[in-house]
């Protein structure tokens, strides 16, 4: 006997995502002009950082637009070609949004190393005007992405390609504040050096989720030993075994189980299993369970115990 359950949110989540797209499109169209103005003051006043925060919001133009197509694409229906839809789409444009992250980062701290053997005069007063407005206008941008990144791999992969920018820019303004009282023109790739670094640091993180998703891993809040202990003390649960927990996407997690009870009616199953899914939804927030329930005398020989002894594997 095999009970599914599922939460449909779909009209809900329509109105969040018509929401979420108005705002990244307007993020959008904001970085796109911007990124001419500021490469066109970048190589005027000769400064790395200004370049720097170019190449990084041109890249932000990028993460938008595949974040923008990753909402839209997920509200489209599953079908018999793809019987879990598209919400995997997300993750990939979150690995893509990080991997790129990563390369920028190496790609400054190359250009940064050039710099520091041989500084460049740099235009103070262009990096500093320039600046900050760039800063003005990606923090503008980076709000309102920021509303569901909490929640949301895709959405929080553009999120930090703007706070990127924005600590880039708030960088740049800082280095040519001191360059014009001091002439220390190294303070721009040093700087520059800072960015990458900031940069590097979220997109591993990023990186490592989206990874840690697409193997179909446990999600990591979740203790397996725990929630086996649980579900056996769910009144007329004699075991479980052929477990498995991983997640579609970052707020949409799937659960499989055979689960061990008495020789009891179809009706009485339908109790147990209710129970089960009201506690994994407010528990786990696991909306989506396949289970497969079985009478006591079937064949336990794949408990979670066996999971349990291979899991430093």
């Amino acid at each position: 006997m095999t009970m599914h359950t599922h939460s449909h949110t779909h009209s809900h989540i329509g109105d969040l995502t018509t929401q979420t797209t108005k705002r990244l499109t307007l993020s959008l169209i904001l970085t796109a002009a911007f990124v001419i103005i500021e490469v066109t003051a970048g190589i005027f006043g000769n400064s790395l950082a200004l370049l720097t925060d170019a190449a990084h919001n041109f890249t932000d133009v990028i993460a938008l637009g595949l974040s923008w197509y990753a909402l839209r694409i997920a509200l489209k229906p599953a079908h018999a070609g793809k019987t879990f839809g598209y919400h995997r789409v997300g993750i990939l444009v979150a690995l893509v949004n990080s991997t790129t992250l990563i390369l920028i980062a190496f790609g400054i701290f190359f250009e940064a190393y050039h710099r520091f053997i041989t500084p460049p005069e740099v235009d103070s007063t262009l990096l500093i005007g320039v600046g900050a407005v760039a800063f003005i206008i990606n923090l503008v941008t980076a709000l309102m992405v920021k509303e569901g990144s909490e929640h949301d791999l895709n959405m929080r992969s553009a999120f930090l390609h703007l706070m990127g920018d924005v600590v880039s820019t708030l960088g740049a303004v800082i280095a040519g504040i001191i360059i014009a009282f001091t002439n220390w023109n190294w303070l721009d790739p040093f700087v520059s050096v800072l960015i990458g670094a900031f940069i590097l640091y979220n997109a591993w993180g990023i990186l490592r989720q989206t990874i840690h998703i697409l193997l179909e891993s446990t999600p990591e809040n979740i203790n397996m030993d725990s929630m086996v202990t649980d579900l056996c003390n769910v009144n007329g649960v004699l075991g479980v075994h052929d477990l498995h927990v991983w997640s579609i996407s970052e707020n949409l997690r799937m659960l499989s189980a055979h689960v061990v009870i008495n020789n009891i009616s179809i009706g009485e199953g339908v109790t147990i299993q209710h129970n089960i899914n009201e506690l994994l939804a407010h528990h786990y927030n696991i909306q989506h369970a396949t289970l497969q329930m079985e009478c006591e005398d079937c064949d336990k020989g794949l408990l979670y115990c066996e999971i349990r002894e291979h899991q430093h594997v």
